[in-house]
């Protein structure tokens, strides 16, 4: 833009009257050509350029126009200045009263924190629910002597606790049921006289987590898996679970507890971060893509980077050292980008070409007559290098394309260098970056059979977009890894057609008495997938 807001202040009447002929037609000539990149920026949508499909307004279709009116100069009613004063004179400030009033407060009175307060008095359950069985946990070997403890051996319960879980619904049967469990621990008596006792598994304190993976939970592993289901998949917020559990279920859980549970799960399925980062880098194609994301109204990054059978999410700064920190100095087989610098500092890229073509497609829409040659032309090449990667793919030979498509390449590189440097932005940062990306972008034809986009990535992170806008993010750190390492397993189960919420359930109970996740390598597809 060759005007900014401070410049057309001081364009008035006065001041053009002022200029003589060729000023006047200076400025003007100056003001059309701010007026065509101002228009081309209203005219562009998710179809001619990088703007996701959910920035279009609502009353918008899918190409960017208005159903009923496509006429983008239609007036807009605003109130008169005098009626807009008068308004305001009417409506009561209290700005004033309010600086006033925190102006007296003592500076020293510490802004009180959300939640209950520490040291405040704690309330239990209120809910009363009916036990449908009890376990007791005896002990099994004397720790006295090392006999072996049958059950004739004296039990004394000393401490129980209640578990709230849900019966997944087997053959015949349709719907869930909630169920309350009495686990009851207490010292069982050898008949050396020593007293073995017993007690729910805690694990150790964990820098990275507020939360332990112990035995002694209200919420069962099954009911914490459908929690998770309703925040991962359905982003339902807390209190809307804790609605939903309450009007479908009975369940009577706080907020608090809802949030304690994702966390929980969230620290289960850590240890197998490990093995899909194993997965990932050892495969021989793989997406990468981010978006913006929102940590405690931080400016964060969220990161997907996938292969055909495994996903991994991390959400980080937006540089660099996340790429290095997931794929390592070197990558193994291919990996399919955009065009962000960080992912350059690997030789075997792959460059989507749907942004690109989103690009020279709203080029060929601009106001500027060359800029829209330049856009149509480099549309029409890469077109019809498509159709000759699709005649490659279903021939029973591979050609050899960068011959076969000489002339094509020779064109779009000599139209990039003319217009490199020309005056429209847009079209100019286009051909830098074809000229800059050169190799990634047409690598493809030495080898047809990869992909020429990063949908595969864009998809992933599609949901989470959505997720983001409606909860605004993650709060602090432990929710943003919480959310990244079930999203992980969540999607890598989907992916891979495992009974993601039993095998979700199946790992925190694992995790809750001390023992090893199970691998995501090991598990058996789900009956539909194996059919489909």
């Amino acid at each position: 833009m060759y005007f900014k807001d401070n410049d057309l202040k001081q364009l008035n009447d006065d001041y053009l009257k002022s200029l003589d002929h060729d000023q006047v037609t200076q400025t003007a000539i100056n003001l059309l050509q701010d007026l065509k990149i101002t228009r081309e920026r209203l005219n562009q949508n998710s179809t001619n350029s990088s703007r996701p499909p959910s920035s279009g307004v609502p009353w918008e279709s899918s190409t960017g126009h208005t159903p009923a009116d496509e006429d983008l100069d239609a007036e807009v009613e605003q109130l008169p200045e005098c009626d807009q004063e008068k308004e305001a004179e009417e409506k009561p400030s209290s700005s004033n009263d309010k600086s006033d009033k925190e102006g007296t407060e003592d500076s020293s009175v510490k802004k009180r924190l959300p939640g209950r307060q520490p040291g405040s008095k704690g309330y239990g359950r209120t809910q009363k629910l009916p036990v449908d069985s009890t376990v007791t946990h005896r002990a099994e070997t004397c720790k006295g002597c090392g006999g072996h403890l049958g059950e004739s051996a004296s039990f004394i319960g000393t401490t129980g606790h209640y578990i709230i879980d849900i019966v997944v619904p087997s053959d015949g049967q349709r719907g869930l049921i909630a169920i309350q469990t009495k686990h009851v621990y207490g010292e069982t008596t050898c008949p050396c006289g020593y007293k073995t006792g017993t007690l729910p598994y805690t694990s150790e304190f964990d820098d990275n987590w507020n939360v332990k993976l112990t035995e002694w939970r209200l919420v069962g592993p099954r009911l914490v898996s459908l929690i998770c289901f309703l925040a991962m998949r359905m982003r339902l917020s807390r209190s809307k679970i804790r609605e939903f559990l309450f009007e479908w279920l009975g369940l009577s859980l706080s907020v608090g507890t809802i949030n304690q549970c994702i966390h929980e799960a969230g620290r289960s399925v850590e240890p197998l971060e490990e093995e899909l980062l194993d997965e990932l880098r050892n495969s021989s194609l793989k997406h990468a893509d981010e978006t913006s994301w929102l940590e405690h109204s931080k400016k964060r990054w969220l990161w997907v980077f996938l292969s055909s059978m495994t996903v991994l999410y991390v959400i980080g700064s937006r540089s660099a050292k996340v790429v290095k920190a997931v794929l390592g100095d070197t990558v193994f087989g291919w990996l399919m980008t955009d065009g962000y610098s960080s992912y350059r500092q690997y030789e075997n890229r792959l460059r989507c070409w749907a942004h690109l073509i989103r690009k020279a497609k709203g080029l060929s829409e601009s106001l500027d007559e060359s800029a829209s040659d330049f856009g149509k032309k480099t549309l029409e090449i890469f077109e019809k290098l498509m159709e000759s990667i699709y005649r490659a793919r279903e021939g029973p030979e591979l050609e050899d394309l960068f011959i076969l498509n000489k002339n094509l390449l020779t064109e779009l590189f000599n139209l990039c260098q003319d217009f490199q440097n020309y005056s429209h932005s847009k079209a100019s940062a286009l051909a830098f970056e074809i000229l800059n990306d050169w190799e990634a972008i047409f690598r493809v034809l030495d080898h047809p059979e990869l992909p020429l986009t990063n949908n595969e990535a864009e998809r992933l992170l599609r949901h989470w977009v959505i997720a983001r806008r409606i909860s605004y993010g993650t709060r602090n750190n432990q929710g943003s890894r919480a959310f990244t390492l079930l999203a992980s397993v969540i999607e890598t189960c989907r992916r891979r057609g495992i009974p993601t919420w039993l095998y979700l359930a199946n790992v925190i109970e694992k995790r809750r008495k001390g023992e090893t996740a199970p691998s995501l390598s090991e598990q058996e597809q789900s009956p539909q997938k194996q059919a489909a």
